[in-house]
């Protein structure tokens, strides 16, 4: 059987709601964090070993908020799912770590999802009805794919190294 590829609208089609899907997601994420004053946020990321967590609290926030907001302009399309990637991965390996895969039990298969999802808009583009394609920017691609994909995850192996700093729990050995 052979394959039947799709047409320009319709893959523009599918980019859109796709961005329409993850774009106002993160938005809603990051103003979650802001709504009634940071102090929960600080002491959440505290709690997962994020120091300091008031910094975390508003960087987490501001990015995004700024790449959900990208993500659903279409602009900067690659560099908004970098930040998906990177924000996604420092989601799997403090708050869902350890705790297996589903969601229902506090696993990390919703992160992993919107990443890769991230990395497949990136891949494919933001479409024609997008800043990006209106500015003719042309950041799509195998390549671009990979620099979200692997900047993300540089970028928080970077937060890691330098802010993760879980409570260690005594043994009474």
């Amino acid at each position: 059987m052979d394959a039947t590829a799709i047409s320009a609208t319709e893959l523009d089609v599918a980019t859109l709601v796709l961005r329409l899907a993850l774009g106002p997601m993160l938005v809603l994420h990051g103003l979650n964090k802001v709504r009634g004053g940071l102090s929960g946020t600080e002491s959440w990321f505290e709690s997962l070993g994020l120091r300091p967590g008031w910094l975390h609290a508003r960087v987490a926030a501001a990015t995004e908020i700024g790449a959900g907001i990208l993500l659903t302009l279409g602009l900067l399309t690659s560099l908004a799912a970098m930040a998906f990637v990177g924000l996604m991965t420092v989601a799997a390996l403090t708050d869902h770590r350890g705790k297996g895969y589903f969601i229902f039990k506090g696993g990390a298969e919703y992160v992993v999802l919107v990443a890769m999802v991230a990395v497949g808009i990136a891949v494919a583009g933001p479409g024609r009805w997008s800043l990006d394609s209106a500015l003719g920017l042309d950041l799509a691609g195998l390549g671009w794919g990979a620099v979200a994909l692997v900047g993300g995850l540089a970028a928080a192996a970077g937060l890691l190294a330098t802010s993760y700093r879980p409570h260690q729990t005594r043994s009474n050995a």
